[in-house]
């Protein structure tokens, strides 16, 4: 029977990280362009959600910047780092990253799938530190009583949090979530991210996640990455860009932005009326 360990005290300042900078990046597919002269600067500590229509390059601009998508021209730079062929390797040690639909169809545990995050550091013996921390991110998140189960016996809500938990067992500088919360239910919708961006502010993570759910991203994100037609149609908070008129020309439907007690902004989308 695991012994759960407690949860590490706070430390007194978060680490020291450095800018993931994005320069004129372009990506193309044949004469498919996926992005177009995309520049921005993500902080560290900061939530960054990117939104966007189906098919607007959202999954692509993750991973281009996790180096699994050619760069025709431009640069991605993590502070002294630029990415390229050659230092691959180095470059993705700095991320957690967690790609969209990815089935866990293996003969292992919970717990066992978790520590992959560290398979860098992993040998036939188990560190007994590095079993108590994979147990505290699962305590964390609430499924500690998971720990070892068979991942096949899971939902598809319950991997994605087990592989939301891997990405933190990485102990990454860089956290690449695409649709993160897709197959969870409200409770863990919110468990997950809150969960994130305490995390976030907590190790000084660089977080870049794509999004649909515009309120979600409205309540979570410090920063929205607009994306259309593979450009980056606009960088800055929820109260600044989410507004009726964009959402009309992003999504083509009708919506009425309103704000909370606190003053986050949230969408009621309008029916369509019957033709």
């Amino acid at each position: 029977m695991f012994e759960v360990s407690q949860l590490s005290q706070a430390q007194d300042s978060a680490p020291q990280r450095n800018l993931l900078q994005v320069n004129n990046l372009n990506v193309r597919l044949g004469d498919l362009v996926l992005a177009r002269d995309i520049s921005f600067q993500l902080q560290p500590g900061q939530v960054n959600v990117i939104l966007g229509p189906n098919g607007t390059g959202k999954s692509t601009l993750l991973k281009t910047l996790f180096g699994d998508i050619k760069i025709v021209s431009g640069e991605i730079q993590y502070g002294n780092n630029v990415l390229s062929g050659k230092s691959l390797i180095e470059w993705r040690t700095k991320f957690g990253y967690m790609p969209q639909d990815i089935h866990l169809d293996v003969n292992m545990t919970v717990i066992e799938v978790v520590l992959l995050g560290r398979l860098d550091a992993l040998s036939m013996r188990i560190e007994t530190k590095m079993l108590q921390e994979a147990l505290s991110i699962l305590k964390s998140i609430g499924l500690e009583h998971l720990a070892s189960r068979d991942v096949r016996t899971l939902s598809g809500g319950q991997c994605q949090m087990i592989l939301f938990a891997q990405a933190l067992m990485r102990c990454p500088e860089i956290l690449m979530l695409d649709e993160p919360v897709s197959a969870l239910d409200l409770h863990y919708q919110h468990v997950l991210l809150n969960h994130l961006v305490t995390q976030t502010k907590k190790q000084n993570y660089t977080t870049l996640m794509v999004l649909h759910d515009l309120n979600l991203a409205a309540q979570y994100a410090d920063n929205l990455l607009i994306l259309k037609q593979g450009e980056l149609r606009a960088f800055g908070s929820p109260k600044e860009l989410l507004t009726s008129e964009l959402i009309h020309e992003l999504y083509h439907v009708e919506a009425d932005v309103l704000t909370d007690e606190n003053g986050t902004p949230f969408v009621r989308t309008r029916r369509p009326s019957a033709a």
